[in-house]
């Protein structure tokens, strides 16, 4: 009997025992977490870090389309001086071109009003018609190379015959056989000239 009661008294300290293993295993220490605010910083450094470089990939990409459209504005610009240019070359080039054609009907004109005709209203018309045809010349730039009596210039005119000590002074122009004509700087035409010998 007292074998039993021991027995007994034995078993609520084996199980008074196994309780504290149960709370050492309840206690065991937790790992440490960062609070929340640290947890924020983190985050918001995790969510800049990755926003950082396309960012800047961003600018770079929009400095290199900034500096490629200034480029393709200036070579613009530069073609279109060039066009402009290159436009009023062709223009005064068709200008010339199209003055020479006229020029052996100015030479007729000039015969003409040159020879005596009875028909004074015919002579008139003619005349007229030249002086219009010559003033809009003019107004284009068209000047007339005749110079009698001036030293000869094979820049704007061509010595075609030779002409005597009694003509005049040497190498100067005695006769214009038919007149030039330039335009600015330009000459359409030489005049056919006789020059004195040197």
């Amino acid at each position: 009997m007292f074998d039993k009661k021991k027995k007994a008294d034995q078993e609520p300290e084996e199980k008074k025992d196994e309780l504290p293993v149960e709370e050492t295993e309840e206690q065991q220490p937790v790992p440490e977490t960062p609070d929340d605010g640290a947890l924020d910083v983190e985050a918001a450094e995790a969510a800049e870090a990755p926003e950082d470089d396309p960012l800047k990939a961003a600018q770079a990409q929009a400095e290199e389309y900034l500096n490629l459209a200034q480029r393709v504005q200036a070579d613009f610009e530069n073609y279109r001086r060039r066009t402009k240019a290159t436009r009023a070359e062709a223009y005064e080039d068709g200008a010339r071109e199209f003055i020479k054609q006229l020029l052996p009907v100015v030479d007729n004109l000039e015969r003409a009003v040159a020879q005596e005709s009875g028909d004074e209203t015919l002579m008139t018309g003619v005349k007229l018609v030249y002086k219009q045809l010559m003033e809009t010349l003019e107004k284009r730039g068209v000047t007339v190379i005749d110079r009698p009596g001036e030293k000869f210039d094979p820049s704007l005119e061509n010595a075609v015959m030779q002409g005597t000590a009694e003509e005049g002074e040497p190498g100067t122009v005695c006769a214009v056989l038919q007149k030039g004509f330039k335009m600015g700087d330009y000459v359409l035409r030489h005049a056919m000239v006789k020059v004195v010998a040197e």
